[in-house]
């Protein structure tokens, strides 16, 4: 028979198997996170850089205070006491006290206020960026759109890398990458030493774009644009992670940030326009069904599997799509209207920012996945249809 502190005993053990470090070959992450790190990191930007100073200053200040106030406090408690024959004084008030605690505490404040206020400024100065990329948050992914400087017109969906979620689903047993739930498909990539100003917002809840190493945070939310900016000086790959709870993936949606020379930064671009134009694909091209569901396997795997399962059959408030009426009805037009505007506001993301071909071809993956075997096949011709209707 089990005692009953069985239980409490095994957590215990966890708990101490798990602070020890032995059970985890975890390293510094470059950029990134560092083991038992307790501080702010220094940064690679000139904003980074004076927050931690300011927040180590700050700290001094406080703690100074902290002993002066209570030392007073004790002297006066243990050198007055009763037992040694002091007796408490019977006073209304006393003007030089008052004048002190007064004016010592104003001009506290004020050492405190004017750097931190030079530096909140000089955060919010957003003019004259050489680089300016709209920063979209959904559940769970970020969207990056180059609009202004070099490198306009692109644009791209990050997401976390598949085989990170397979090992946390999996209860990340055995040796944890350093970049653990850090590394995605499609980092955001910027030239270093240029101002790189970002512009958050968000599809569907509150999400938080945030890089420590950069000294940025700024939230994204629905329906209105933020701004905040950077100016790497260093080369490298810095990470961050949304820090605005957004859902139950909100751990899954990490940024990467790579920072490139401009003659690197200068290739990426041309590459990716090359590649963004390979993948203009005819709306009016007639796809067979083989390659259709190729296509939206991957697609499906990379925006969807997240919340609906691999499975096809959702976890609680998210539906099932495997035996869905929706996704079996042969009005194609129900289906690609869920993925073009989303449902319940927001719960299911619009997806509109998907191009026609992969909208047709996800919808085409969930009509013969799984149990749903119903041969049917949508072109992309019928979702521009339908995306011309709620225009």
């Amino acid at each position: 028979m089990k005692s009953k502190w069985y239980k409490p005993a095994n957590l215990f053990l966890a708990a101490g198997a798990a602070f020890s470090g032995a059970a985890w070959a975890v390293n510094d992450l470059p950029g990134g996170p560092s083991v038992r790190q307790l501080n702010l990191p220094v940064g690679v930007t000139k904003i980074a850089e004076e927050q931690h100073s300011l927040h180590n200053w700050m700290l001094i200040l406080c703690t100074v205070i902290f002993i002066a106030v209570f030392a007073v406090m004790f002297y006066s408690i243990w050198k007055h006491r009763k037992s040694v024959g002091h007796k408490a004084a019977n006073f209304h008030e006393s003007v030089v006290v008052e004048v002190i605690w007064t004016v010592v505490p104003f001009i506290i404040v004020i050492l405190m206020a004017l750097p931190a206020t030079k530096i909140l400024v000089a955060q919010k100065d957003t003019t004259n960026a050489d680089l300016t990329i709209k920063v979209t948050g959904y559940q769970w992914k970020w969207g990056y759109d180059y609009i202004k400087g070099e490198g306009e017109g692109l644009g791209f969906i990050s997401t976390l890398l598949p085989e990170h979620r397979a090992f946390s689903n999996a209860g990340a047993k055995g040796n944890v990458p350093d970049n653990y739930l850090f590394e995605v498909d499609n980092p955001l990539v910027v030239p270093v030493d240029r101002k790189i100003r970002i512009i958050t917002t968000a599809s569907d809840v509150i999400h938080a774009f945030a890089v420590p190493q950069f000294g940025i945070k700024q939230d994204a939310i629905p329906g209105f644009v933020r701004d905040t900016w950077f100016r790497a000086e260093k080369v490298g790959d810095y990470y961050g992670q949304c820090q605005e709870l957004c859902g139950k993936e909100h751990a899954y949606m990490p940024i990467h940030v790579k920072v490139v020379s401009a003659a690197e930064y200068a290739t990426w671009v041309d590459t990716k326009r090359k590649e963004a134009a390979a993948k203009q694909d005819d709306p009016n091209k007639v796809w067979t069904l083989p390659d259709i569901l190729a296509r939206g396997e991957k697609v499906y795997a990379a925006n969807c599997a997240a919340c609906h399962q691999a499975n096809g059959k959702g976890a609680g408030p998210i539906k099932a799509l495997d035996a869905s009426a929706i996704v079996l009805d042969a009005d194609h037009a129900k289906q690609i209207d869920v993925i073009l505007q989303g449902r319940n506001n927001g719960a299911m993301p619009s997806w509109k920012h998907l191009s026609d071909t992969d909208i047709a071809a996800v919808a085409s993956f969930t009509k013969n996945a799984w149990s749903n075997k119903t041969g049917q096949l949508v072109q992309p011709a019928e979702v521009l249809a339908e995306r011309k209707k709620l225009q």
